[in-house]
């Protein structure tokens, strides 16, 4: 096998999950077939399988790649902010930003299900959010530890430091919710703003 080859099947693969993401948001992802994909990406349907074995493996692949592109991106601005408060402000205002811009993507996948399947996509979606939360707990222990490191902070035992990161991501996905239902993201920033302060406030030394 040449160096190449795994480079190659790199690029093919981001060229399947990019087709595969636009389809199931124009069509949801019940009426997105194998050979829809295979045909938007220019190969046969048996080509097809030599990198995924079924549209539902499509989907847990597209899947990973947003949870890894989106916590990177919320990674990096937190990275970019100096003080704890900064960088609580940064960890929700790029998480609230990516789900408005990608929301379009999530709310088009269940369309044209039926009752058996709406149910397998929910446990789907509920081991995705499980995978989501340790990724986002990981970040916000990482902030804590950091304000309490630079003297920001108070220092908190390993079980109230878990303890507000429950309460943290609560927070974030309950405004997360809310947002959605009013489709109306037009507080965002003053409202993760205020969120900031007032956690900063009561973990100050």
């Amino acid at each position: 096998m040449s160096v190449s080859e795994p480079v190659k099947d790199d690029v093919i693969q981001k060229q399947i999950l990019q087709a595969a993401k636009q389809l199931f948001q124009a069509h949801g992802l019940q009426k997105v077939t194998m050979d829809d994909v295979a045909k938007a990406v220019g190969k046969g349907r048996s080509s097809l399988y030599y990198y995924y074995k079924s549209k539902d493996e499509i989907l847990d692949a597209v899947m990973d790649s947003e949870i890894s592109e989106n916590l990177a991106a919320v990674a990096v601005a937190v990275a970019q902010e100096s003080t704890s408060e900064q960088k609580i402000k940064a960890f929700y205002l790029t998480r609230l930003q990516l789900l408005e811009k990608r929301r379009a993507l999530y709310s088009a996948l269940d369309v044209g299900m039926d009752a058996t399947e709406m149910s397998n996509f929910n446990k789907a979606k509920h081991l995705i959010h499980k995978r989501v939360i340790e990724k986002e707990s990981e970040l916000l222990r990482q902030l804590l530890t950091f304000g309490i490191k630079t003297g920001e902070l108070r220092p908190m035992e390993p079980a109230e430091q878990e303890d507000l990161i429950f309460v943290l991501l609560s927070s974030l996905h309950g405004l997360k919710r809310e947002m959605v239902l009013e489709n109306d993201f037009s507080r965002m920033e003053t409202a993760v703003s205020s969120l900031a302060r007032l956690v900063i406030h009561g973990l100050k030394k």
